[in-house]
């Protein structure tokens, strides 16, 4: 039987993942992940396909606070509470409400990722993911990609940013469960389709440097999606939240 190996978040889009013992699912997906995010002056969302490194940004949000720490040890803090005018952001065709961070936390991250950027903080908890409230991907699914590629050590699951990631699965079982609910924990998931893939999968999720063409591999031996975009892992919605832990029991409940 599948089980809970890790459970992936960030408070903020395209930056350092963090890793959680354990976490409640809700019907916005894990509440608070990637709440926050960033826009160009355009209004299109910008994250990790923008400017890779944007990953080796560490963020935290505690006592009413986002706390951002850049490579070079830099730390910039900004109140979430402080606040702009809404606005809408171009999340890939998708319209998102948000509202800016006041101060000069966007101006840091401007100069981080050498253009002009806002910071955001969605106006709706579970606005931030792209798509699907969850995403699910097997160790075995990732392994099978590598092995398949001729990917030199382990190929590392975090460059597909899931959120929930299963050990003691055979490869690519998660797809078998499309449209089933599935029982991890205290709550109950359904399974909700394919991951149209982009080309931040491609990078290193350490350095955000391009290292491995994970798209051209999947494509080489896994079905395109009707949309002939390249699938990898899959989105899930809550039907009943719930607790649940690393090593917790992963199982369809449907026929």
């Amino acid at each position: 039987m599948a089980t809970l190996a890790r459970i992936n978040v960030t408070p903020m889009k395209g930056t350092a993942l963090h890793h959680l013992d354990s976490a409640d699912l809700v019907p916005a997906g894990i509440s608070g992940n990637r709440r926050f995010y960033l826009a160009d002056d355009r209004g299109r969302l910008f994250s990790g396909l923008g400017h890779g490194p944007l990953v080796r940004v560490v963020c935290e949000v505690e006592d009413g606070t986002l706390r951002c720490r850049f490579p070079d040890g830099r730390v910039v803090v900004a109140p979430t509470g402080d606040l702009g005018e809404v606005a809408d952001t171009d999340f890939d065709g998708r319209a998102v409400a948000g509202r800016p961070l006041l101060g000069e936390i966007s101006e840091v991250f401007s100069d981080y990722v050498r253009t002009a950027v806002r910071l955001f903080r969605t106006e709706r908890d579970g606005d931030g993911p792209d798509e699907m409230p969850l995403t699910l991907v097997s160790f075995a699914s990732v392994d099978a990609l590598g092995h398949h590629g001729g990917y030199e050590g382990n190929l590392d699951p975090l460059r597909f940013r899931i959120n929930l990631e299963l050990d003691d699965a055979e490869p690519f079982e998660e797809e078998t469960w499309d449209g089933r609910r599935v029982r991890i924990g205290d709550a109950v998931v359904r399974v909700a389709g394919q991951i149209p893939r982009c080309a931040v999968t491609t990078q290193d999720p350490t350095t955000g440097l391009r290292d491995w063409n994970t798209l051209k591999q999947i494509a080489s031996f896994r079905p395109l999606m009707e949309t002939r975009q390249v699938p990898f892992g899959v989105y899930a919605t809550v039907d009943v939240p719930g607790h649940v832990t690393v090593g917790d029991d992963v199982a369809p409940i449907d026929a």
